[in-house]
């Protein structure tokens, strides 16, 4: 029995099938943790999906921004960018039952002394206090009215965490630092326009992981969201997010071992690329 924690998909079915195959996955006794954005610019967005759907008693998912994002456009509430390869999805006849699954997952998933999240913590958050905090989040969008946060949740700002926030101001930090954030000061200010390499950031500014006193730093965390900065384990961090989807590679976590299983990207996954 293996538990394997895979980085960004983002619709890239090929490389995911071809990643389990390597890692020899067993339904029956092996999980998988899947750090966010399933979905979304690869070609096979509605194949990822499935798989997930039937094999959700083997599989551990926290949400992405990609996938919050598809949400809102299979709602009608964004319109799709350009380079989006969600409408496949929408069209299918279990497109409904597919979406309805994804928005029932949560933002952050704690489990022994592992924590995965698709983008990262803000340093002043324990571990305890995020969960908290992505609960409010998974409420929202599991209540009658969940249009009503995919609707608002949209917005570089307040880009600082205060105890004090509420409504949407408060939904949208917490989902900000769990699903986009890559960088912030020493205080926990997000910036969200970067998305380069470590020797680019902005001054005054650094990895979200290297903010001093962050309360989180005595766990594992498992996180993605962050392509240039590629496989990176530096610490208690498991950074996985090796671009596959722009030709890099797929990347797998045993969390039993720590043993990094990787597969390069296929050329399948990103005909959707030019669209």
């Amino acid at each position: 029995m293996a538990t394997y924690a895979i980085g960004d998909i983002q619709g890239c079915f090929h490389a995911f099938t071809a990643l389990l195959a390597r890692l020899q996955f067993d339904e029956k006794s092996d999980k998988l943790w899947l750090v966010g954005d399933l979905i979304n610019r690869g070609s096979g967005s509605l194949e990822v999906l499935r798989w997930c759907y039937q094999h959700q008693q083997s599989i551990k998912v926290v949400l992405g921004n990609h996938d919050l994002h598809a949400l809102a456009v299979v709602h009608n509430l964004k319109l799709a960018h350009k380079c989006d390869t969600l409408q496949t999805t929408i069209d299918a006849p279990d497109g409904d039952t597919l979406f309805t699954w994804l928005r029932h997952q949560p933002l952050i998933h704690v489990e022994n002394e592992y924590v995965m999240v698709h983008a990262g913590l803000l340093p002043q958050w324990s571990v305890d206090e995020a969960a908290g905090y992505a609960r409010e989040i998974e409420a929202a969008l599991q209540a009658d009215d969940y249009h009503s946060f995919l609707a608002n949740m949209y917005g570089n700002f307040p880009n600082q965490w205060n105890i004090n926030l509420t409504g949407n101001d408060r939904k949208r930090t917490i989902t900000n630092a769990m699903t986009r954030m890559r960088i912030c000061t020493a205080l926990g200010e997000m910036e969200f326009a970067f998305k380069g390499e470590l020797q680019d950031i902005p001054a005054g500014y650094m990895p979200w992981f290297d903010a001093p006193a962050r309360q989180s730093q005595a766990s594992q965390i498992i996180c993605g969201h962050w392509s240039a900065l590629g496989l990176r384990q530096r610490g208690n961090i498991h950074a996985l997010d090796t671009g596959c989807l722009w030709g890099g590679q797929l990347t797998a976590l045993c969390l039993e071992t720590l043993a990094i299983t990787q597969v390069n990207a296929d050329a399948r996954d990103q005909l959707a690329r030019s669209i």
